[in-house]
């Protein structure tokens, strides 16, 4: 009899313990599952460079971007030719479209061609990140860097607005993805402006570790 009592006993035992486990892993499996399924709304506001300007729009960083996060829907809502001041205008309309948890900003290349004052440039990217934030997205802020030839004093100028933002607004400034492109002609167009098709993984890798790192 005693035997038994013991053997019933060592048999709950074992029953408890077996159900606390599967509970247990049931727990973290949920856990597991609820993180991995986050899925984050990505908005790409930018220009040519972004727009995938003389190419196939499935060659373009942000279509490859988007094969590289699966999870996440990545929304362009670049333009070629586009200004700060154009994407400040369009970009009410892009944040009611969706609830945009992510938007990175790639403009200021425009307005430095045309040579537009370096401090409308912020005002402007100012705004951009201002009603952003205010639609409680984060905000990357992409470096834009002009030509040599509108002279040094216009080029630190210009270039000085994005680090005076990223500093203003707490922002991860993201080097500027051209840097290592533009001087080799094999990855350019024969503008000499834009990436060609060869370029865009190079984009996207330099892109999306930054990307990535902000929706985690």
């Amino acid at each position: 009899m005693a035997l038994s009592v013991n053997s019933l006993f060592i048999g709950i035992q074992s029953f408890f313990c077996f159900t606390f486990k599967r509970s247990v892993y049931a727990v973290v499996l949920s856990l597991f599952l609820s993180s991995s399924s986050y899925a984050a709304t990505i908005l790409i506001l930018g220009d040519s460079l972004s727009a995938g300007y003389g190419i196939d729009e499935e060659q373009g960083w942000v279509k490859l971007l988007q094969q590289q996060l699966p999870q996440h829907q990545v929304i362009n809502g670049s333009v070629s030719g586009e200004t700060t001041a154009g994407g400040l205008r369009r970009l009410p309309a892009l944040l009611d479209s969706s609830e945009i948890d992510l938007v990175v900003v790639e403009l200021g290349g425009n307005d430095g061609l045309r040579g537009f004052p370096p401090n409308k440039l912020k005002s402007n990217l100012t705004k951009i990140i201002e009603l952003s934030q205010q639609r409680g997205a984060k905000v990357l802020l992409t470096e834009i860097m002009v030509p040599p030839n509108y002279g040094p004093r216009y080029s630190k100028m210009f270039n000085d607005v994005y680090q005076d933002l990223a500093d203003d607004f707490d922002l991860k400034l993201i080097p500027f993805f051209m840097q290592d492109i533009a001087p080799n002609k094999a990855l350019m167009q024969r503008d000499g402006i834009h990436p060609n098709a060869d370029a865009q993984p190079k984009i996207t890798q330099w892109m999306l570790s930054w990307i990535t790192d902000a929706i985690e």
